[in-house]
């Protein structure tokens, strides 16, 4: 898909153990003639690729610097799903100017210093996607049906060790001022906000923003399957703001 003068590109990239597979039901419900949606897997989420288990943050944030590249390093527009918030946010704060827009899907920027995973055992190279009962406990499965949840078990590819315990390294305070839509979907804007005052290290940085618009999309974790039409309407309306 072209990229005309003036039209924003948007960037779908999804969290832990996802690829660009995981937004195919997206892309469709997005081509208008004002943007264009391209999704990407992230270094260490391709299963074809014989050293993604040592891939790293820094990789990853590199290969959504590149894509960027690839769309005439005009600024685009990022929509971060879940664990994609750690490599976004590098990139927020390395590249501001190449952002118009980042669009957090259930997630939000991540604070400096952050680690996913800081106690995961050093004899490990990988996170395998959980069994549904752990994984429920951590993240609402609510509107996936069966065939979605066996494809995600299908398609799924462990995340690399490297990059759930690499501290993000933040220094540039221009990132609070990147133009921001917060899609809350398994949590409440409303909870997101209380946290977010309260100082709660996971929404810390969310009281930092400077432009921030709140959706509420009531569904689980991974709307992309729940409410794929509804997410895209969100995302076009966050891409008409930025045109």
């Amino acid at each position: 898909m072209t990229t005309t003068a003036g039209s924003p590109t948007v960037l779908l990239i999804a969290g832990h153990w996802l690829g660009a597979w995981a937004w195919d039901e997206t892309p469709q419900h997005l081509k208008t003639d004002h943007s264009c949606a391209v999704a990407m897997t992230l270094p260490g989420l391709d299963a074809d690729d014989a050293n993604r288990a040592a891939r790293t943050l820094d990789d990853q944030a590199t290969a959504i610097r590149d894509a960027i590249a690839q769309h005439g390093d005009h600024p685009v527009i990022l929509v971060a799903h879940s664990g994609a918030n750690a490599p976004v946010s590098l990139v927020l704060d390395r590249y501001p100017e190449l952002v118009s827009r980042v669009v957090w899907v259930d997630s939000g920027p991540v604070a400096d210093g952050s680690v996913f995973a800081p106690d995961f055992p050093d004899d490990l190279e990988e996170l395998p996607l959980p069994s549904f009962d752990v994984l429920g406990q951590q993240a609402s499965l609510e509107g996936l049906t069966t065939d979605v949840l066996e494809r995600f078990r299908a398609r799924a590819v462990p995340e690399p060790a490297s990059v759930i315990r690499q501290p993000v390294e933040l220094m540039n305070d221009a990132r609070h001022g990147i133009p921001t839509t917060l899609v809350c979907c398994s949590i409440s804007s409303e909870q997101v906000m209380e946290l977010a005052q309260a100082g709660h290290p996971m929404f810390a940085e969310v009281a930092r923003l400077e432009h921030v618009d709140i959706v509420d999309l009531p569904t689980g974790h991974w709307p992309m399957w729940s409410r794929a039409l509804d997410l895209a309407e969100v995302i076009r309306s966050a891409a008409s703001q930025t045109s």
